[in-house]
This record gives C-alpha cells, structure tokens and sequence, in this order.
C-alpha cells in the first residue's frame, strides 16, 4: 500500500501540530504516512517525544533547505505505560523557597490532571469550594493539614485523602513543608472561589 503524503506547508500554524497527530492517530500499526514540512519540526518531533515515547518512528527522507520530509510511522497501538518521575525526589524541598506545582502531568492527550504540590513551612492554600469533581490527595513528604468545614484532617507521609466534589478545603503546611500528590478527572481551568462571609 502507498504511504500517503501529509503537506502542511500551507496550513495556518495553530493547525499543522493537530492536525499531524489526527492522521497519526488514524493509523493501524505499522502504518505510516509522509510528513511534507518547509522546516526541520523539532518542537512536533518533542510532542511525539512526550505523547508516545517508543510507539512510534521517525525517519527523515528529505532535510530541506526547502522542503523537509519525514516518514511517521505507528509502531504500537495504543500509547505505551511508562515512568513519570521519581515523587521522592520530585517532592523533596532541594530549594526551601520552592513551592506550587513542582510537577505536572503534561502528555496533551489525557483523561486526568496530575500534579506534585510543594508548600513551604508554615505555608498554606486558602480555604476554597474545591471543583465539582474528586479528587485524590496523596502526601509524599512533610507534614500538614486539609481544613474542612469541621475538624482537619492530619497529613503525613504516605497519607492518602479523599476530597468529594465541591467540598470546601484548604491547605497549612507544617514547619517541614508539605508535598503531595493530587489525581483527579482533567478539567480545563481550576477557578477559586473565595469563603463567604461568616459572621464572627
């Protein structure tokens, strides 16, 4: 069967990178397709780099100056597992003034949001309407607590938590800092809702 031939040479750039990856996705395994470029694509070849380490091939048949053409290639059916990271490590305060998102999961192409939070000593989140989906909580290092709308709950190392959907939450790290993990479904922005006035 002939490879076909993808030119996205005259395509608006917003659109060359989706795209290349639905005619990926459109192949069986060991199909491939020729990917017609006027430039050598580092930052897409990245992409594939992140979306499908080991499942698929590249191999140039054409380095320009002009034109530029690589054979994509689907080797696996599906994405392969692989290892993220390592949470002791991404967890431990190397910096004392490192804090926020230490690591997120990036792949473009996911049903979940991924990320290892780091707070500093004595640092915190504000109390807030937590999003209308669960999320998992898991504590990786240091000590803390998620303040509820009753009693908080003890955070320690290996502490894993549950926070329902729309529950209110937030966070005070203890005098070693706080790292966690948090899965949840993805979701496309986080907004805060500030607590409402109570009165005193």
């Amino acid at each position: 069967m002939a490879t076909s031939e993808l030119d996205v040479r005259g395509m608006r750039k917003p659109d060359k990178h989706p795209a290349i990856f639905q005619a990926f996705a459109a192949l069986a395994v060991g199909e491939s397709f020729v990917l017609v470029n006027n430039h050598d694509p580092r930052h897409l070849r990245e992409e594939f780099d992140t979306e499908h380490p080991g499942s698929y091939g590249w191999d140039y048949l054409d380095r320009g100056p002009a034109r530029w053409r690589i054979r994509i290639s689907k080797l696996t059916a599906a994405a392969l597992p692989r290892v993220l990271c390592d949470v002791t490590t991404a967890a431990a305060a190397d910096d004392p003034d490192a804090a926020g998102a230490v690591w997120s999961l990036s792949m473009r192409r996911r049903d979940l949001d991924a990320n290892i939070v780091r707070l500093r000593p004595g640092g915190g989140i504000d109390e807030h309407r937590g999003p209308d989906l669960d999320v998992l909580i898991l504590c990786l290092a240091g000590t803390g607590r998620v303040l509820t709308e009753t009693d908080p709950l003890e955070l320690r190392s290996g502490t894993l938590a549950w926070l329902p959907r729309g529950s209110r939450r937030g966070f005070a790290a203890g005098p070693e800092g706080l790292s966690y993990l948090t899965v949840h479904q993805r979701r496309q922005s986080l907004v805060l809702e500030p607590p409402t006035a109570s009165s005193p």
